[in-house]
């Protein structure tokens, strides 16, 4: 089972002067919210910064260190942080630092592809559920071995761009060039073999740059290697057990990941205890399948690996349909399990709405409030919307069991002022809801209760066929 951080456990290795430098009132409350990764321990200013608490410091240190160290790639306020994980399962502890996404560029490119393609990498978002869903890093591919080449791609990569970069090359020489002009952005350096790792460990110790240990397919290598770079203090590492994709491998690729990561967080093994790289892309060295095939087999063992403890993930493709499910994937896995993403109740506006205009109602869930408020602008018609608080649970679930009530949307009415302020009093509730219109006709004396449609798709065929007859009647 995995050691769970207690609360007093951080409280007895912070100072316990409640000075309120961390922001929380006492360090009670501060050591709470680091025993729930919600806070970080460097947050407590006078446990770094004086000499007294210099033994407290290290056994900070140790006691709030995660199984699976977190290492940074980048620097502020352009950095990624992945690994930090405490538990197997997210339903122990929420997981925290999100699998961080790369998609590849090559150093061949020339100048106007490559800056094209790290743009629209860089630029490339969408929003799901209140959130803006993005990619987090570029992996700069060396395929033309030349270090003055690869050097001038990555140089003009951190000119152009701000996301964090991974080099990707075996070659030492050809790593240190790029060192030489990027090395101050804290690139990850991808990667230590069994070959090259001590060119390898100098350039990640001379630049203090986090650095990944390669070694597919054999995990006493990995683990050896390992063992020697933390020998070192060399502690900002990533591990590469290798990412195998035909046939029954994907499945022993599956199992490595497991095993590593179950070794970590419940057996303690600090020697694996870092983040974990899965590289997706490797689908276009296979032989077989076309260019679609390959493209949707990158995307679903991308959604694989994330699941089984991938840290960071490495594609090739950039196919909005390829990373989009990859994205929506990781807000789901990563939400707080323990907290139904929700919005705030109260009165939202849509479009310009007047005295005469709808009233739409719902409850607050997240995904269904933004659902509703899209489809109502699909429909290209002004009106409020009202957001009852369902305790973030759909409105199907919430009315049933009873955590969305008819006086719950009626409180939402009255506290908005709406029932001052409108002329017209025409509300719609969902169809879901429907069993509470008798009663919300007996709460708002005056209004017009309308049932609207069960699916939110319907809203704009409801304005065009029902409710605009309903609002000249009214």
């Amino acid at each position: 089972m995995p050691k769970i951080l207690r609360p007093l456990e951080v409280y007895g290795v912070l100072p316990q002067t409640n000075c309120g430098e961390c922001g929380e009132s006492t360090c009670m409350a501060f050591a709470a919210k680091v025993a729930d990764g919600v806070a970080d321990i460097t947050q407590c200013k006078p446990l770094f910064k004086d000499p007294k608490y210099k033994s407290k410091l290290q056994k900070a240190l140790e006691v709030t260190r995660p199984p699976v160290k977190p290492v940074t790639i980048g620097t502020p306020p352009c950095q990624v942080i992945i690994g930090g994980k405490r538990v197997m399962y997210r339903h122990e502890l929420t997981y925290h630092n999100p699998t961080a996404i790369a998609v590849d560029v090559i150093d061949d490119m020339d100048a106007d592809s490559l800056i094209k393609r790290a743009k629209a990498i860089e630029s490339y978002s969408f929003e799901r559920i209140g959130q803006q869903l993005k990619l987090n890093l570029i992996a700069l591919r060396c395929v033309s071995d030349s270090p003055e080449k690869f050097a001038k791609a990555a140089d003009m990569l951190s000119k152009n761009v701000s996301l964090p970069l991974i080099l990707c090359s075996y070659n030492p020489d050809v790593i240190e060039e790029a060192l030489t002009v990027v090395g101050d952005k804290r690139p990850l350096i991808y990667a230590a073999t069994k070959d090259n790792w001590k060119e390898m460990l100098d350039l990640a110790s001379k630049y203090k740059c986090p650095i990944a240990i390669s070694s597919p397919g054999n995990l006493d290598m990995l683990k050896s290697l390992a063992s020697t770079f933390v020998g070192t203090g060399m502690e900002d590492i990533v591990l590469d057990p290798g990412t195998f994709v035909r046939g029954d491998s994907l499945a022993e690729t599956i199992n490595i990941f497991t095993m590593l990561r179950r070794a970590a967080i419940e057996k303690g093994d600090k020697l694996v205890g870092f983040p974990l790289m899965a590289v997706p892309a490797v689908v276009w060295m296979d032989p077989e399948g076309d260019e679609v095939e390959k493209k949707m087999k990158e995307s679903y063992v991308a959604s694989i690996m994330m699941t089984r403890y991938a840290d960071l993930l490495i594609m090739h493709s950039f196919d909005p349909w390829v990373l989009m499910p990859l994205l929506v994937w990781r807000q789901n896995i990563y939400t707080d399990p323990r907290v139904p993403p929700s919005v705030k109740p109260g009165v939202y506006e849509i479009g310009k709405p007047t005295d005469v205009s709808p009233v739409f109602a719902t409850g607050n869930f997240a995904l269904t409030y933004f659902l509703v408020r899209g489809d109502i602008e699909n429909a290209k018609i002004d009106a409020y919307l009202v957001v009852a608080d369902s305790e973030g649970l759909s409105v199907e679930s919430s009315v049933a069991g009873r955590r969305l009530t008819a006086e719950k949307f009626a409180e939402a009415i009255k506290s908005s002022g709406l029932d001052q302020k409108l002329k017209k009093k025409v509300l719609i509730i969902p169809g879901r809801a429907a069993r509470l219109s008798g009663e919300l006709e007996e709460l708002l004396p005056g209004w017009k209760i309308l049932v609207g449609p069960r699916d939110s798709s319907a809203i704009p065929e409801f304005v065009e066929k029902v409710l605009k007859k309903e609002m000249e009647l009214t």
